[in-house]
């Protein structure tokens, strides 16, 4: 089963593969072997002869290559750290498909307009591992939506799922019959149906747009993006030098980052002296302490709403449907693991998988 199926046994699925477990009993059956021929020698050798007397005089030379306890568990050892050397080597790793990029209105009589669609598509999640994903104009996460304060949107949606769907924009105060839920403020949108959603942008921050019709599939599988609201005020803006969207998930398709398992993450690439604001968006059904290693994170903002007092951590513990903006002052060079630290959710035997990523600050 792989990290795609079922996150919470992921230790579990990934702790012995089928071949290393034949490995290691095959490694353990020689061991065997060895142990006890080398007893029936010595067991027919010269009485009062022992140890390597008694093997000589029985006319055996132990193996050279005889696999002891202590050489077993090097073997394993050895074996662990060339696959967590393999997975560090190929990061980033390339794969088709990247989400969360910038979606251009057109404008028209003042209101932006942005076009979704709603369909099914192949995405690679990692090298090689392809799923079935359900998604707004083809990737995960969606496009990302950048407007600002009271702004007038028009978003069209075109269902082309084999199921009913509807958009939530989570975090949005808008007027009730645009709040997107099935049978509460709208009707569902049937296959082949399309419905537009209308309203002036009310309240500025960092918010999330995803179905909310048989959410827990419908989410899980991808239909979800980033909605950032710049405020018509922006002097109390923090001064960055870049401004990065970060999607959590733990759906079907596993432990992601922006649609993404290690080691097809993406970096963040910063240089020494520039300050980062991450956007922190938590789409899954689980809770993410995202833990940055060489600096602090100040946090600055919760569910789009400014903090009178930020303050600093290097942890910070992100629930489901939170979102947080934190900035990160690059001030320490290096290569720096950037990491959920449910550990289960991040690394294994096998390697660091999952919610992994970097952030490498350049000289």
């Amino acid at each position: 089963m792989s990290n795609s199926d079922r996150p919470t046994d992921l230790i579990d699925t990934l702790a012995v593969t089928p071949t290393s477990r034949r490995s290691f009993l095959k490694a353990a059956s020689l061991g065997a072997v060895s142990v006890a021929g080398v007893g029936t020698m010595v067991a027919c050798g010269k009485a009062g002869e022992t140890g390597a007397a008694a093997v000589k005089q029985a006319g055996a030379v132990p193996a050279a290559n005889a696999v002891t306890p202590a050489a077993s568990a090097q073997a394993t050892a050895d074996a662990m750290d060339a696959m967590h050397e393999k997975g560090i080597k190929a990061f980033p790793a390339k794969t088709k498909g990247k989400g969360n990029q910038l979606l251009a209105p057109r404008v028209e009589k003042g209101v932006k307009i942005f076009d979704l669609t709603a369909s099914v598509v192949q995405w690679e999640v990692e090298p090689g591992r392809l799923v079935e994903a359900w998604t707004y104009n083809g990737t995960i996460p969606a496009p990302q939506i950048r407007v600002r304060e009271g702004d007038r949107v028009r978003i069209n949606l075109k269902n082309d799922l084999p199921e009913s769907t509807a958009i939530h924009f989570h975090g949005l105060e808008l007027p009730n019959d645009q709040d997107g839920v099935p049978f509460i403020t709208q009707p569902p949108i049937k296959p082949g149906q399309s419905y537009t959603y209308e309203f002036t942008v009310p309240n500025a921050g960092s918010h999330m747009y995803h179905s909310h019709h048989n959410a827990t599939k419908q989410v899980g599988l991808g239909l979800l993006g980033g909605f950032i609201v710049e405020p018509k005020d922006t002097s109390h803006e923090p001064k960055v030098d870049q401004d990065y969207v970060m999607v959590l998930n733990d759906g079907a398709h596993g432990y992601t980052f922006n649609g993404k398992s290690f080691p097809a993450t993406e970096p963040i690439v910063a240089k020494l002296g520039q300050k980062l604001r991450i956007r922190y968006m938590n789409e899954g059904m689980m809770i993410h302490p995202m833990h940055l290693h060489g600096m602090h994170q100040t946090v600055i903002a919760k569910d789009g709403w400014p903090l009178p007092y930020p303050y600093r951590c290097d942890t910070l513990n992100i629930a489901p449907g939170e979102r947080y903006d934190v900035v990160v002052n690059c001030n320490n060079p290096g290569t720096w693991a950037f990491h959920c630290h449910i550990l289960q959710h991040a690394e294994s035997d096998h390697g660091m998988f999952g919610m992994v990523t970097a952030l490498i600050v350049q000289k």
